[in-house]
């Protein structure tokens, strides 16, 4: 018996040998198709089903968050209770009931404090509970929590600055979707800083949130001979409307010190020494319809910020309105001969700033403004070809800002040979330019009235418009990395100022805004 099972076998694989290669692939091929065809009859069968019962009245008597330990029973509430059908005026269909648990899982999801995926499960009621009906559905979401509490160190670029950085965070701190973030960091500019930040969403709706930080950070200001240090806290509100933009209002409190100056510090840096304490309030919206906001192709940006510091119960001993805007449009090139899209854009850019200084307190007359709220301009993320914080008005070597600014830039995008259009790198031809000004009565030291203010602003205004910009001219290699966009560019200053820095030859930028 044992020789003719060892003789059977081996049979088998002498006929398995002598079959032809492509007859077998045909078998797998021809059983593939079944299994497709009957994978598709499946699915067509199952899409029949729930349209021909899409309209049939269906009621929700319960809903149960399954692994959701740690999270509060309120906070869950407020998020799953306005699909229960007690709050409801009238029975869902079932299409608009796989809806609504589809956006509930949505909301839980933005919380940022579960795992991917989140599972949903729909079952009907106990037969034996008295208290349902035939029409009753129950609802089950099943998450996982991930981490409570998460700690990273790394290396950040951005903005011409490098910093390595150690980072705590403590998730769901309370239940409720609350996260305090530490962060601590060291770099080339910021030479240390320190912050504490509490994120909280507002009655367990993802799209508003509440933050309140505390911060501390001595910054070294290469361009002004001076470094910054700042001590203080902030609050804001943010929340998401329902075209997508973004609003923010907050209160800051900051003292800020202009301290270790420079040898060669100007006679403007060396008179702004010492203490300051800003109080304000600000706001801001911003709304991004672009495709990829670091190599935008197609779409729209925009954003607006004011701050209102000094003025009436505010305090402080700084009073002034700021405001700012900034645009951005990305235009699609089609090619002729070329289907779809060619990967060649055209993006444009805006920004434009105006710093107002106010009266303070019981002063009749409103007070200058200060280096560290004024405008600096020029540098590889905005103005290229000139140095960081470039334009504008100079003391001997610094810097010293100004008080309003335009400046805008036009950049050609193209893929590179050989590398395609579907790869985030570019060629880029770009032309920038921009002026800064200050709010000043050459004529006059000191303060300044209230008509004199409006005078200076309205000149500097025309000054703006008045014969052409600082201009420069280059080309480049763009890399939009998900974490930033790099930038290396040669660049040709084609309008110098005098006193600007101009910047010939190539530079390189690291950053997450550009001009």
């Amino acid at each position: 018996m044992a020789d003719s099972g060892a003789a059977s076998e081996e049979t088998i694989f002498q006929l398995l040998k002598k079959a032809d290669p492509k007859e077998l692939e045909q078998r797998q091929q021809a059983i593939n198709e079944k299994r497709h065809k009957t994978f598709e009859l499946t699915q067509q069968r199952l899409a029949e089903l729930i349209d021909q019962n899409s309209t049939l009245p269906t009621t929700v008597s319960s809903v149960t968050v399954l692994g959701a330990s740690n999270t509060r029973h309120g906070f869950l509430k407020r998020v799953v209770d306005p699909l229960l059908s007690a709050n409801r005026s009238r029975p869902y269909t079932q299409s608009e009931l796989i809806h609504e648990v589809a956006n509930a899982a949505t909301r839980l999801r933005r919380f940022g404090i579960y795992h991917e995926p989140i599972s949903v499960y729909l079952d009907k009621p106990a037969k034996t509970d008295p208290t349902t009906t035939p029409t009753d559905v129950a609802v089950y979401y099943s998450v996982k929590e991930r981490s409570r509490i998460f700690a990273k160190t790394g290396t950040d670029l951005g903005n011409a600055e490098g910093s390595a950085y150690a980072n705590v965070q403590w998730r769901n701190l309370f239940g409720g979707a609350e996260t305090l973030d530490v962060n601590a960091s060291v770099g080339t500019r910021t030479r240390s800083s320190y912050q504490a930040l509490f994120d909280t969403p507002v009655l367990s709706n993802p799209d508003i949130h509440f933050q309140a930080a505390g911060v501390q950070s001595a910054t070294q200001k290469v361009f002004a001979s001076h470094e910054e240090v700042l001590k203080g806290g902030w609050s804001k509100l943010r929340w998401v409307t329902s075209t997508g933009s973004l609003h923010e209002i907050g209160y800051n409190g900051l003292w800020r010190q202009i301290t270790g100056l420079s040898q060669n510090a100007s006679t403007t840096v060396k008179s702004e020494a010492g203490d300051s304490f800003k109080s304000s309030i600000s706001h801001s919206w911003s709304a991004d319809w672009r495709d990829n906001p670091s190599l935008p192709s197609r779409g729209y940006y925009a954003k607006t910020t004011a701050e209102l510091a000094g003025w009436g119960p505010l305090r402080g001993d700084v009073a002034f309105f700021k405001s700012e805007l900034e645009t951005q449009s990305a235009l699609p090139i089609p090619l002729p001969g070329v289907k779809g899209d060619s990967g060649i854009s055209l993006t444009t850019g805006f920004r434009a700033g105006l710093l107002y200084p106010l009266a303070l307190g019981s002063s009749p007359n409103p007070e200058p403004s200060r280096i560290n709220d004024r405008f600096q301009l020029g540098g590889p993320n905005d103005v290229r070809g000139f140095r960081l914080s470039g334009l504008g008005p100079h003391d001997g070597p610094d810097a010293v800002g100004g008080d309003i600014y335009a400046a805008g830039s036009a950049n050609l995008l193209l893929p590179l040979p050989k590398v395609g259009k579907d790869k985030p790198l570019r060629f880029q031809a770009f032309v920038n330019g921009g002026r800064l000004l200050a709010v000043r009565n050459p004529e006059k030291e000191g303060p300044m009235t209230h008509q004199e203010v409006k005078q200076s602003v309205s000149n500097a205004i025309h000054e703006l418009s008045n014969g052409l910009p600082t201009i420069s001219a280059g080309f480049g290699l763009v890399y939009a990395h998900p974490v930033a966009r790099f930038e290396l560019n040669f660049s040709l200053p084609l309008v110098v100022r005098k006193y600007e820095e101009a910047r010939k030859g190539v530079s390189f930028g690291i950053g997450i805004n550009f001009l």
